[in-house]
């Protein structure tokens, strides 16, 4: 059996563009791509904080250090500057890989750089 498993996450990033006549994707920082294990080209689903919608595209490589997350094509419309936003990526993973499997997550800070670094999330408490 495989399972879908979460497979990075660049938690609270702030959108710096939202580009409507460009083709869609999402230009994330390559330095960022770098770190959290995502791949040019790979599917990311995008969580808007700011506005609640929720939609897929596709990473591109941005600048390097540039803090860049620009929302490309139609997604535009479901994000502006400004707004903070969960990015996504997932992986099919068997149950053998499951064992040995961890996230690569990266918390932003408003500048987008680098908070800190984790490959779990803590339990949530009541």
């Amino acid at each position: 059996m495989e399972l879908i498993m979460l497979k990075a996450k660049l938690h609270q990033a702030r959108v710096t563009h939202a580009v409507l006549d460009y083709e869609g994707s999402c230009a994330i920082g390559g330095d960022l791509l770098d770190m959290a294990g995502i791949r040019e080209y790979e599917q990311v689903q995008i969580y808007n904080v700011s506005n609640g919608e929720r939609f897929t595209t596709y990473a591109i490589r941005g600048e390097e250090g540039s803090g860049i997350i620009s929302v490309n094509g139609a997604a535009a419309h479901k994000a502006k500057v400004g707004d903070t936003v969960i990015i996504c990526a997932y992986a099919n993973l068997d149950e053998k890989e499951l064992d040995t499997f961890k996230p690569r997550m990266l918390y932003m800070n408003a500048d987008n750089t680098v908070s800190h670094t984790s490959n779990a999330i803590p339990v949530q408490l009541a």
